[in-house]
């Protein structure tokens, strides 16, 4: 298995290098379609820039035999910074911005925190691929701008988003999907997946504090005590205002919550993250279908039921299994984990153009009107599954 994740996450590197790069503009095109074709006059969002820069970055720093981390990856997320800097950091106000049309120009300039996220994610990154101290500097600018501008100081937490300025705006949400409200898991699970990357460069102990304060609030608020999944949407007091299962967000917190409290080496906080772990991957399971693959969500209120198999919660299950494997040796979860992989060979990866597709539908027909690339369709989920099964392979065996 190790060797066809290898194989696996070259040829997702290689599709990006080949056809993501906007020669004309700069940067990377905001969308291309299922069949590769190029819409050059979409915006770019700062989340997909953000998670071509961390992929490749990623990729450049992963030590593994028998994968090649060559220059090229150095290279393109080397673009992807200096296009990031250029045309998405507001050089006025701080943050960054939410879109920037097809030459670059700044066009939704809203401050959505989750955005801010995965730049200090991103930027992170790139600082352990290239030394290259702004990028550092410019993370931590970053996380001071949340500190400064969206974090709730008297009831926790971090607020979804603002006007360029910082102003309060009416729309906060990542999507149409979502719930327009005050604070999502969706945002803290990113902002500390964001502020644990950067105290691995940067161990500052306020910005220890903060992750801790960040795990307070998870196991606080946010993942249910009796179900083990995770609260999706709340007001500023935290009073939830969803009724939605994410199968897949159970699935990705359960080992990014306990990455969190290894990197600041907290025994007691590491102790209990692992508790929760194989918790929340039990309650995850209850979205895997008898084809293998975890399903999309449920609507608590509605029983309402969404079995469409999406590219990314494939690829967080992936990790999640196989991590509650590795903390309670239960062999189901091992099993678990090689099942969804088996789905993502037979159903997800597209073996005529390239890439995965967005997902399937429950029949198992691919969902091919959906983006290859887009403002949500990226390198980042596939590319990052199969960087931490690599490592964590390697370290079982080694």
């Amino acid at each position: 298995m190790q060797q066809e994740f290898k194989k696996e996450l070259a040829a997702i590197l290689d599709y990006w290098i080949r056809y993501t790069r906007d020669e004309a503009n700069g940067g990377f095109y905001g969308q291309i379609g299922n069949d590769n074709s190029v819409v050059a006059s979409a915006p770019k969002g700062a989340v997909l820039n953000a998670r071509i820069l961390w992929s490749f970055a990623a990729a450049y720093n992963l030590e593994a035999e028998g994968f090649n981390a060559d220059g090229r990856y150095l290279d393109m997320a080397g673009r992807a910074y200096e296009y990031i800097v250029r045309h998405f950091a507001d050089p006025d106000y701080g943050g960054v911005y939410w879109t920037v049309d097809a030459s670059g120009y700044p066009l939704d300039t809203k401050k959505q925190v989750y955005a801010i996220a995965f730049t200090i994610y991103a930027f992170s990154e790139f600082f352990m691929a290239s030394g290259l101290e702004a990028a550092k500097d410019h993370a931590v600018r970053l996380y001071r701008d949340l500190l400064e501008h969206a974090c709730d100081r008297q009831r926790g937490g971090y607020y979804e988003a603002f006007g360029r300025q910082w102003e309060a705006i009416s729309d906060l949400r990542l999507s149409d999907k979502d719930a327009n409200e005050q604070k999502s898991m969706n945002t803290h699970l990113h902002v500390l997946e964001a502020f644990t990357n950067l105290y691995r460069i940067w161990p500052d102990d306020g910005l220890r504090d903060r992750i801790l304060d960040l795990l307070h609030d998870f196991t606080a608020y946010i993942i249910d005590e009796e179900t083990g999944h995770l609260k999706l949407f709340f007001d500023e007091g935290w009073n939830s205002r969803s009724q939605l299962v994410s199968y897949g967000h159970d699935i990705e917190a359960a080992w990014l919550l306990l990455e969190a409290a290894e990197v600041i080496r907290d025994e007691d906080w590491t102790a209990r993250m692992k508790a929760l772990a194989v918790k929340m991957a039990l309650a995850a399971a209850e979205g895997l279908d008898i084809d293998g693959a975890l399903c999309y969500e449920k609507d608590l209120a509605s029983g309402h039921f969404v079995a469409e198999k999406h590219w990314w919660v494939q690829a967080e299950a992936m990790v999640g299994f196989f991590n509650a494997w590795q903390i309670s040796a239960d062999p189901g979860f091992l099993e678990l984990s090689k099942r969804i992989w088996g789905f993502v060979k037979m159903r997800i990866i597209d073996h005529q153009h390239g890439e995965w597709f967005w997902g399937v539908f429950p029949n198992g027909r691919p969902m091919v009107s959906e983006d290859k690339v887009g403002l949500w369709k990226c390198p980042y989920h596939n590319s990052r599954a199969l960087i931490e099964l690599i490592r964590r392979w390697d370290a079982q065996l080694n």
